[in-house]
């Protein structure tokens, strides 16, 4: 046996490893470990790599990661989802404070169609532009009134051909018959061009008139004494100045009853007055007259209900009116 352990000369002596592999052993053979699990030297054909080779344990770690991540995203993505809609649906519903031309809820506006000013004619100047002093409008005068607002129905007394020209004689229905021959004449003196107008009626009965009166120039829009404190109107006694508009334009009130609308500041260019009748009414129905100028064209705003007119409609009325003559 002693020869067999000699290395012949020149031979290199065996390594270290294989020796010292022996205190391994007890691992091997401690209580309840099968001897086939002793590990083989490295020479041995065994594949102790497919014994000790633990389950694939550390890429889950990197997947549950992986499925935390996209699970975060899809509820990120759902929370987004959620409140996109909420924001669609405010948009949508009546709530609308920021909106031109828009209803807010619990103040009574009235929903009108976005607003957009007529196409000019090639080469014509804006009615606010540096080069147009007078002020005069070049646009055609329908395309200067008001549309309805949603829910109306045309006025039944208000009865325009189809382009929306209004007669002399027809508005001047608005005055009492004993007024009227005055302020003919003074239409047909004072350089009236055209008259156009639109009405519609409320679902609580509110009845709405615009005119449009289109003059030579801005000088005999000033003329014109149909629309003023001594204006004598169908059934109407006296009229006396809207002082809730006066205080809300003095004070730049933000209560809701006059100028809380956007761009409802903004008076440079046009002249505003507005009135109401004065008490006790004739009948049962109220007048507020609107009157509004804009360089060479006059509007008049008329508005009646029962009981009482409210304030809010009929100030969004004139200030919408006022803004597509600005």
């Amino acid at each position: 046996m002693s020869e067999q352990n000699t290395t012949a000369p020149g031979t290199a002596p065996e390594p270290a490893p294989e020796v010292a592999a022996a205190p391994e052993a007890p691992a091997a053979s401690a209580p309840g470990a099968s001897p086939a699990a002793a590990p083989a030297p490295a020479s041995a054909a065994a594949p102790a790599p497919d014994v000790w080779a633990a389950p694939p344990a550390p890429p889950r770690p990197r997947d549950r990661r992986k499925l935390f991540a996209a699970l975060r995203w899809t509820a990120a993505v759902a929370v987004f989802a959620v409140v996109g809609t909420g924001v669609a649906y405010g948009i949508a519903q009546p709530e609308r404070t920021d909106i031109p031309g828009l209803s807010t809820q619990g103040d009574g506006r009235w929903t009108f169609p976005v607003l957009s000013k007529p196409a000019l004619p090639a080469g014509a100047p804006l009615a606010q532009g540096p080069d147009n002093k007078d002020q005069t409008h070049y646009a055609a005068l329908t395309g200067l009134l008001l549309p309805a607002p949603e829910g109306s129905k045309p006025e039944a007394a208000l009865k325009p051909d189809k382009d929306g020209v209004v007669s002399p004689d027809a508005f001047l229905e608005e005055y009492a018959p004993d007024a009227r021959a005055k302020l003919k004449e003074s239409l047909e003196w004072d350089g009236l061009r055209q008259i156009v107008g639109r009405g519609w009626t409320m679902p609580d009965g509110t009845s709405t008139r615009v005119y449009l009166l289109r003059f030579h120039a801005s000088d005999f829009a000033d003329l014109f004494k149909g629309c003023d404190a001594n204006a004598r109107l169908n059934n109407v006694s006296a009229l006396e100045l809207d002082e809730a508009w006066n205080k809300a334009k003095n004070t730049q009130s933000s209560s809701g009853l006059a100028l809380d609308f956007p761009g409802a500041a903004v008076f440079d260019n046009s002249d505003i007055s507005i009135y109401q009748e004065a008490k006790p009414v004739l009948g049962d129905e109220q007048t507020k007259v609107g009157c509004l100028q804009g360089g060479d064209i006059l509007a008049v705003v008329l508005q009646t209900r029962k009981g009482e007119v409210a304030a809010v409609p009929f100030h969004q009325t004139v200030i919408l009116q006022s803004q597509l003559l600005s």
